[in-house]
């Protein structure tokens, strides 16, 4: 688009190779990571099988999906959350949503799980909750799976299924709505968080007009979201955190913005929206443009506050956050102007000026409000590209578009002095 600095030839025929080096260091640390996750999943497996041999009603998920798993191990720093699901046939549930109490007005929304009738080997799980009776509540199952972890650890060791030091218990004395264990692998100990989840059958989602499932395999979106889970979000509650959907904090593995506010659901929002935003395969060729595209997305959204639900957009993930969103903004702006503040490994970024100060007009265009939805679909997210000088696409029809609405919003932006 005019106006904008699109990166050298010599800097776009240098980067691609750069970046396929930092990749490869990536894959390769990864897969010894993987192997040593596995081996910590192991002792955790035989830890579980024996609280279930205890207590039938809380399983062992021996048929995880695979590939959440490995992406979860690949983008978790610090803990591993691994789901012990419940012997409950959850289709009997009656779902009731309750709100956030006057106390804590910026919590999300929870709801209760009521059995459809008293059911036997349940009811030291259940109590009233808003004049229902028979709830399940979350803090009689987390308090009676920790005592059951205790104990299985303890024969575990008398069984010699595990050796001494394998399993760090201290943190289960915490009051938390999950389970942290750590245990040792071959080189580093894993933090797993245990979290006991009820699962439930739905009507798979249907997305209506522009979102068609555009930029998802081909029935995924469907099997994603025909299965509810649910899990603690109070010792009274339950939550379901966008159902179906693997965590998608890989693009801020570097340290970047370790806060409470981009925790589950709003990283998955992100990139649920740039699979939406960006649907050329040319958009996702390197690894630098593609953790840019997910940055001018986030960057987008704190600016204005508003991050829209992919599956209601209606719905603003932000409203009720901390007031810190500002803060947030300027760390994730910080980055995008100069990453290598922030990555962990250098190989020589192209295509940056390593200022980490904001243009003018960048800044205006990010906090452009939205009047006929312009400001959230490809072209206008191509001109942020164009900005920070990772366009790099070819379709002529995408910059012409992007040109055009360049030249729309410049007569919406103050001139500035």
């Amino acid at each position: 688009p005019p106006g904008s600095v699109l990166p050298q030839p010599a800097a776009m025929e240098a980067s691609p190779s750069l970046w396929h080096s930092y990749l490869g260091v990536i894959l390769s640390r990864e897969r010894q990571r993987m192997e040593h996750f596995q081996r910590a999943e192991d002792i955790l497996l035989t830890l579980l099988e024996s609280v279930h041999a205890r207590d039938p009603r809380f399983l062992v998920d021996y048929a995880r999906n695979l590939e959440a798993f490995e992406f979860s191990v690949c983008a978790s720093e610090d803990a591993v959350t691994l789901e012990v699901p419940l012997r409950i046939d959850g289709d009997t549930l009656r779902v009731l949503a309750r709100r956030s109490s006057p106390e804590h007005p910026a919590e999300l929304s929870t709801c209760c799980l009521e059995l459809c009738s008293p059911r036997a080997g349940l009811e030291d799980w259940t109590g009233a909750v808003d004049g229902m009776e028979h709830c399940l509540l979350p803090g009689k199952i987390l308090q009676h799976l920790k005592e059951l972890l205790v104990s299985a650890i303890v024969r575990c060791q008398r069984l010699f299924l595990l050796q001494p030091g394998d399993i760090s218990a201290e943190n289960l004395r915490e009051d938390a709505l999950e389970l942290s264990l750590l245990i040792r692998g071959s080189w580093k100990p894993v933090r797993f968080n245990i979290v006991p989840v009820v699962r439930r059958q739905q009507e798979p989602l249907q997305l209506r007009g522009r979102r068609s499932g555009r930029g998802f395999p081909a029935g995924s979106l469907s099997r994603a979201t025909e299965e509810a889970h649910f899990v603690p979000a109070s010792p009274l509650g339950w939550s379901d955190p966008a159902p179906g959907m693997a965590p998608g904090t890989a693009f801020l593995g570097s340290g970047l913005v370790p806060d409470p506010v981009l925790l589950s659901p709003s990283p998955q929002m992100v990139l649920l929206w740039s699979t939406e935003l960006f649907p050329s395969p040319e958009d996702w060729q390197d690894l630098e443009g593609s953790v840019y595209r997910l940055l001018v997305i986030l960057l987008r959204c704190l600016a204005t506050r508003h991050l829209p639900h992919f599956l209601n957009p209606e719905e603003n993930l932000f409203q009720g956050a901390a007031p810190d969103l500002a803060s947030l903004y300027h760390k994730v702006e910080s980055f995008a102007w100069d990453p290598q503040r922030f990555l962990r490994f250098h190989f020589g970024l192209h295509g940056f000026s390593g200022s980490c100060q904001a243009d003018r007009e960048t800044r205006a265009l990010l906090q452009l409000p939205t009047r006929d939805g312009s400001c959230w679909d490809t072209a206008y997210f191509d001109i942020l590209l164009s900005q920070f000088q990772v366009f790099r696409i070819q379709d002529s029809a995408r910059r012409s578009a992007a040109s055009q609405l360049l030249a729309r919003i410049r007569q919406e932006i103050p001139q500035q002095s």
